[in-house]
């Protein structure tokens, strides 16, 4: 049944109690708020409504009773075969072949664009995801909120929204400082000297690359000793061994150690230490950006955290004349609790700096001035925190905070074989985003990231995203895509094609179960999406697709849908091509169906496998 049948069907019973109202069954100012669902089973009928359960109060009277009443007021319609009433009061409605089959007639018509729809039209969304410190590649977590990120987005535009896809780059803040300084002391090193690095530094190859790059472009003009370097530092964190295998803090402070460098690494540089931070960044968000196009993940706007620098102060002036904020210990501190949160939050220290959360306030005001009806941040699971905060801010800032949503992503562990991969972004001994499609492809990657919902934590086997069996979801969805389009190649080498008239005309021989199965799941297409899309649930979506490729392939693996004479070069029947015509129709509106989902997942649908 097409989205217009829906809605022809939902007029049906609008009208019904508009009867009922006449004849003082149902009070006048009765609001229908009943659904209109697609039954499981077939002998349920193919839609079913609750609006008596939902209306007996009101009417006073036991809902069966009423669903009776409702049932004989239903006005006539040439796509309903029979209208019955079952268990306490539900009533299921039965639609006629020619109904049924509308939504073939559906999917012909808007191919590519079949399920889509212009409800959100005019309203705009932005979603941020994955938005990493650019201090390293992105990992495999990473992974994870950009798979998620970009098949929300596509979800969201499937509907009407207007989206924006967003990256906040975090280029500014102490992160950066430490990113620059570890780059430094590589180049130091590159150019001959002895560095003591150190532990709470950035590790990783790719820092020795950047800092071969300058020196490669500037020499030795930046050198200064490492003694210069460590001068007055606090010393490094000392670490034991214990029994178990953790590491016992013995002396030192790696935080003030790594401080002290980075003042030191400003002193001697000078304005040329601009030049080892931007080499860095530059250097990893270029690594970024193609990671992620690689992966088949684009943005509308990559948004500079230095860009927002001068909007903070105006956003905590907003809070100060609001007689939200206050001094204590020299710091400034936000009155979140005042909107919820658990504790209040400093926006500036006692040093003069403004915190990462005072950026963020602004970075948030930012994005509401915009004019973005609703705003969606994807968020890893440690950011749980973070939520109450913001929402807090929104408030106190005179901003509608539900306008805000929030969705926490979590955790990927990564498997080989018995052993699960650690990640570790400071010591360089990461999985990365990369290493893993490359392993495993971006189709296996993208899918089973969002096979489940996000706050369900993801263990992803290398071996079965690998494999070429129905165990592996995505391979088994692909593969029912590819089926169909063998059977139109052998068509094709057998001399015969495809006549569309002809099915359609031909369409009332799919009667069996599995046929009807099918066609109910194909219509129910549009309103998964639609589902999928308002809940930011992909994991629907997957869901869909894995239902509709088992059906397909039990149904291919049952019935023939070119002639068995075909093979033996015999002349099929007349009743056999129009058969071949009919389940040909059916299988291409699945491929069709299975290409439009996997689309908006971001994977390929293949002709062959």
């Amino acid at each position: 049944m097409s989205q217009a049948q829906i809605d022809t069907l939902a007029a049906l019973f609008d009208d019904a109690v508009q009867t009922l109202k006449e004849s003082g069954v149902l009070p006048a100012d009765w609001q229908n708020k009943s659904q209109i669902t697609r039954t499981k089973d077939l002998s349920h009928g193919d839609f079913a409504s609750n609006i008596a359960m939902t209306a007996a109060k009101a009417a006073k009277t036991n809902p069966r009773a009423l669903a009776e009443q409702i049932v004989n007021a239903l006005p006539d319609n040439q796509d309903i075969r029979q209208v019955d009433v079952a268990g306490p009061g539900f009533i299921n409605v039965f639609l006629n072949s020619d109904a049924k089959f509308a939504v073939l007639e559906d999917i012909f018509a808007l191919q590519d664009r079949f399920g889509l729809s212009e409800q959100y039209a005019g309203q705009k969304v932005q979603v941020e995801f994955v938005s990493a410190n650019p201090t390293s590649s992105l990992h495999v977590g990473h992974g994870r909120g950009a798979a998620f990120g970009m098949s929300v987005s596509n979800l969201l535009e499937a509907v009407g929204y207007d989206v924006t896809r967003e990256y906040y780059v975090n280029d500014a803040g102490r992160q950066m400082d430490i990113l620059a300084t570890s780059t430094y002391l590589r180049y130091l090193e590159a150019n001959g000297e002895s560095v003591t690095f150190p532990s709470n530094a950035y590790k990783g190859d790719y820092v020795r690359d950047i800092a071969e790059m300058v020196k490669t472009q500037h020499g030795n003009s930046y050198v200064h000793s490492f003694e210069q370097v460590a001068k007055d530092v606090a010393a490094d964190a000392q670490y034991d061994i214990t029994a178990n295998g953790d590491k016992e803090l013995i002396s030192g402070d790696k935080e003030a150690h790594i401080d002290g460098l980075i003042a030191n690494s400003k002193a001697l540089l000078g304005a040329n230490y601009e030049l080892f931070l931007n080499a860095a960044l530059t250097g990893i968000l270029a690594d970024i950006k193609d990671d992620l196009n690689d992966f088949g993940v684009r943005y509308e706007r990559w948004f500079s955290e230095r860009s927002i620098t001068d909007e903070i102060e105006p956003a905590l002036q907003i809070l100060e004349d609001k007689g939200h904020l206050y001094e204590k210990d020299g710091n400034i501190w936000f009155k979140s609790t005042d909107f919820g949160d658990e504790k209040d939050r400093v926006v500036r220290r006692a040093n003069g700096q403004t915190t990462y959360f005072a950026s963020d306030i602004a970075y948030h005001k930012n994005k509401f001035d915009r004019g973005f009806d609703k705003v969606i941040d994807v968020l890893g699971a440690d950011h749980h925190g973070y939520v109450p905060r913001v929402r807090a801010a929104l408030l106190a800032l005179g901003i509608d905070a539900e306008r805000l949503d929030v969705v926490l992503v979590q955790f990927v562990a990564l498997w080989r074989g018995s052993e699960k991969v650690p990640m570790s972004s400071r010591s360089g001994e990461f999985v990365t985003l990369r290493e893993l499609r490359e392993e495993v492809g971006n189709d296996a990657a993208r899918f089973y990231y969002v096979a489940r919902k996000p706050e369900v934590h993801v263990d992803f086997d290398l071996e079965l995203a690998k494999s070429q069996s129905k165990d592996n979801q995505v391979y088994y969805i692909q593969y029912a895509h590819a089926r169909v389009c063998r059977v139109l190649e052998k068509l094709e080498t057998s001399g015969l094609s495809v006549d569309d008239s002809v099915g359609a005309a031909q369409q009332n021989l799919l009667r069996a179960p599995s046929e009807e199965a099918l066609i109910k799941l194909l219509a129910a297409y549009p309103a998964t999406l639609l589902r999928a899309a308002t809940g930011y649930e992909p994991h629907i979506l997957t869901n869909y697709l894995k239902e509709l490729a088992a059906l397909f392939h039990g149904w291919y693996d049952t019935n023939r849908i070119l002639p068995m004479s075909l093979t033996s070069g015999a002349t099929p029947s007349a009743e056999e091509l129009d058969m071949m015509q009919a389940r040909l129709r059916l299988s291409k509106a699945v491929r069709q169906v299975l290409a439009n989902g996997l689309n908006l997942l971001g994977l390929t649908a293949p002709s062959s496998m």
